[in-house]
């Protein structure tokens, strides 16, 4: 049974602090500072309304996935099906697609002001333990801001000098201030000042949690080390801070790659939570979920876009949509003694049959993230899976060193990508050598094996400056990031002020 408690309380929060999906009403309503926060519980009960728009974070996932060279939109064969999905797949997005990515600029916002409500009166109350609380808001506000960095570049956020740093200020966006925000200065600003939250909140996060929904200490200086690798693409010194950053959650003994049995089932539910798992953003499908409250639920429908069409019919898996079709060339790239081939591919190549082949069919489906049959689920059948998002995993920490140790010449780079290839092979055949090529290609090859699907590849081709030559219609200076949804520009009166992104 997951996280009963979790769950209602996170409801709870929902309904009281309010969700919304634009970026000029993500201030709070009902419940304000002037009363709460006054006790223990009402700043947890805060921060769980912080941590429960992480489940938000699956359109995020979806977007990414697509936008990648390894997978193709899919999606209705006789319909335009989700043209701003489609669009991205082809890399001729403009502002004017919303959807997707309206709710990634909207919902990372709220996640955003909501950490933002519990430090905004972090001095209010005093009680033991508070620190680890303030430590999670700054967690979950870097979390959110690394988002809406990585979609769309130096973004608007409210800053204040603080020891001679630009730091994110620790108060809300209220309705009103759209309009006198500017972006921060540029990218490479926004990724100090999200370190900076990180830096602070380590020290007061504990090694281990109770409920596993909360950050903890490893899952900090994990994000921590994946913000300076994003940063090294601007300023390298940035990868020896990496490589420092992520040695300290590896040598921490928490966390080790799963291995045999259990890693074929890593990404079911039984799988959640295990000794790989860094952070996972919780799901579950306790609560009703409805067509006209889709944000109101405790589950995904990430997995409904993986499977395949209806009708389809399986034991094990329900029919889905049809997105998110893997490319053939993706596949080909893993032999038969990878266990990762069986765990991350689901073929029907020889069974196409059985189902209704959509649009970019392949007969390949990203099984990771399947929509798997389940006792019972409330509310709207597609709207409430319990697949936990693997949002960091140990083997993309180890993959994430071996890279700045690369990048900064340190010793263990080897080391750290062996250990992901001897658990995928289940020995030690297919340790690198140096007749493979230069050593930070094999662990860009091995990120793109280790993590397909799961939403990194296109993130990790911009950053490397390798998406040109890897998707089809990348436009360089313009691709490595998204639009801001026009209407978001056009709400904030800011089409002159933030000016659109470059290319756009």
């Amino acid at each position: 049974m997951k996280k009963i408690t979790y769950i209602i309380m996170s409801v709870i929060l929902l309904s009281s602090l309010g969700c919304s999906d634009t970026f000029t009403e993500v201030e709070p309503d009902g419940t304000n500072a002037d009363n709460s926060f006054n006790t223990e519980k009402e700043y947890k009960d805060a921060l769980i309304g912080a941590y429960d728009l992480l489940q938000a974070t699956f359109w995020n996932t979806l977007v990414s996935v697509v936008a990648s060279d390894d997978y193709a939109a899919g999606g209705d064969s006789f319909n335009y099906d989700q043209p701003t999905l489609q669009n991205i797949n082809q890399m001729i997005h403009t502002p004017d697609d919303e959807n997707q990515l309206r709710d990634i600029w909207g919902l990372m916002y709220a996640g955003l002001n909501r950490a933002n409500y519990v430090l905004e009166n972090k001095n209010k109350t005093e009680f033991a333990g508070k620190d680890e609380v303030i430590a999670e808001a700054y967690f979950l506000r870097a979390y959110f801001s690394f988002e809406l960095v990585k979609f769309f570049g130096n973004v608007p956020l409210k800053t204040e000098d603080r020891g001679g740093s630009t730091r994110i200020s620790d108060e809300r966006i209220a309705t009103g201030d759209e309009f006198s925000m500017e972006r921060i200065a540029d990218i490479p600003t926004a990724y100090a000042a999200i370190a900076a939250d990180l830096l602070e909140a380590i020290p007061n996060l504990p090694v281990t949690q109770d409920m596993p929904f909360e950050a903890t200490k490893g899952a900090a200086q994990a994000l921590l080390g994946k913000v300076y690798l994003y940063h090294g693409t601007y300023d390298a010194t940035k990868f020896g801070d990496a490589a420092t950053t992520l040695k300290q959650v590896i040598t921490s003994g928490q966390y080790a790659l799963t291995t045999g049995d259990d890693y074929a089932k890593m990404f079911e539910i039984e799988g959640e939570n295990g000794p790989e798992a860094v952070f996972e953003i919780q799901y579950s499908s306790v609560m009703p979920a409805s067509w006209t409250n889709i944000n109101g639920s405790n589950g995904t429908y990430f997995p409904k876009f993986n499977g395949p069409r209806s009708p389809y019919d399986d034991p094990v898996y329900d029919a889905g949509w049809g997105f998110c079709l893997p490319s053939v060339a993706l596949y080909d790239m893993f032999d038969e003694s990878d266990a990762r081939r069986d765990v991350t591919f689901y073929d029907l190549r020889e069974d196409q049959d059985r189902y209704s082949q959509g649009r970019d069919d392949t007969g390949l489906f990203n099984k990771k993230y399947m929509p798997r049959k389940e006792p019972s689920r409330a509310g709207s059948d597609p709207l409430n899976y319990d697949n936990n998002y693997r949002a960091i995993r140990y083997a993309d920490v180890l993959l994430m060193a071996a890279e700045a140790e690369a990048q900064s010449g340190g010793a263990d780079a080897e080391n750290y990508l062996n250990q992901v290839r001897a658990r995928a092979y289940g020995d030690n055949s297919q340790d690198y050598t140096a007749s493979e090529g230069a050593l930070l290609d094999a662990i860009y090859t091995e990120r793109r094996k280790e993590l397909a699907g799961e939403g990194h590849r296109f993130f990790d081709l911009v950053r490397t400056k390798k998406a040109a030559a890897a998707i089809d219609s990348f436009t360089e200076n313009k691709n490595e990031i998204f639009p801001i949804p026009l209407i978001e520009l056009n709400l904030a009166l800011a089409t002159e002020r933030w000016g659109q992104n470059q290319g756009y």
